[in-house]
């Protein structure tokens, strides 16, 4: 596989960003380091950062990712539970302390629920056939304009709330577009449409080649290899930009990782995440 140019603020920006390119760990790309960049002063005479990357023929990096978390874990576990008394007095009256922040923490959070949740609108089997033929129509047009022959497949979850629409048929890439941009768009249109003037919101998911599905596990996959880099290196990184639900994945990965905490930042359309050493 011949090397491929990315370039960013940072180095390690630019591999975070050939990471998402090429769907997989940094540790399985190969990477040369043309150019680290400056930053300039006051933004002049800032140059990027540019790096040559490919993807290497090994498939154990995941698994020795995997093997040192765990000999890690161990370690914790066997070490010695040696504390001295002044230091177990101290923990008690933490201890007492502590139930009165976590009873705020947990009335905040009781607190915000409810606006998170999203009511299910009990559809008739009339409404969900218009709905179906306002996507299909909306769709059909948009594919007949793109000269492409798709099939689509519709399914309505009343429990959900949701219309799911599987698109079928050859070249079907074109449709997903760099990193599901495409077939996002698509997804957002479909939406305004089938949700117009209709009582109740109705999610709308697009997918084709379980694009979803394989794009959930790359970013997860991406997370992890993040996280260990974080741990290893003890450097704050950040990934380019992605959007909401994207950033949800990442942020889902990470959530219960003890060593590394992920929070967003910047403005959409540029908003990303970022993935830092816990403070201990």
């Amino acid at each position: 596989m011949e090397f491929r140019e990315f370039s960013a603020k940072t180095v390690d920006e630019a591999i975070t960003k050939a990471s998402l390119e090429f769907e997989t760990f940094s540790e399985n790309l190969e990477i040369e380091v043309i150019s680290e960049g400056k930053s300039g002063f006051l933004g002049f005479g800032a140059k990027p950062a540019i790096i040559k990357v490919r993807k290497k023929d090994i498939s154990e990096q995941a698994e020795t990712v995997v093997e040192e978390e765990k000999k890690e874990e161990a370690a914790v576990k066997e070490t010695p539970k040696t504390v001295k008394k002044e230091t177990v007095k101290e923990q008690k009256k933490e201890v007492v302390k502590e139930p009165k922040k976590e009873a705020k923490r947990e009335v905040k959070k009781e607190t915000e629920q409810p606006k998170e949740e999203r009511k299910v609108v009990e559809r008739t089997p009339e409404e969900i056939a218009e709905m179906k033929a306002e996507a299909e129509k909306f769709l059909g047009g948009v594919f007949k304009a793109m000269e492409l022959e798709v099939e689509i497949k519709m399914e309505y979850k009343a429990e959900e709330g949701n219309l799911d629409i599987e698109f079928v048929g050859q070249d079907m890439g074109i449709l997903i577009g760099k990193r599901g941009q495409t077939l996002d768009s698509l997804q957002y249109l479909t939406s305004l449409v089938v949700n117009k003037g209709r009582q109740g919101y109705v999610r709308v998911k697009l997918d084709t080649e379980d694009y979803r599905n394989r794009r959930k596990e790359t970013l997860e996959n991406l997370a992890r290899s993040i996280a260990y880099k974080v741990r290893k290196t003890r450097k704050t990184v950040s990934l380019e930009p992605m959007n909401p639900y994207e950033r949800r994945i990442i942020h889902s990965a990470l959530q219960g990782n003890r060593y590394v905490e992920t929070y967003s930042e910047g403005n959409e359309p540029y908003r990303h995440v970022v993935v830092k050493l816990k403070n201990r």
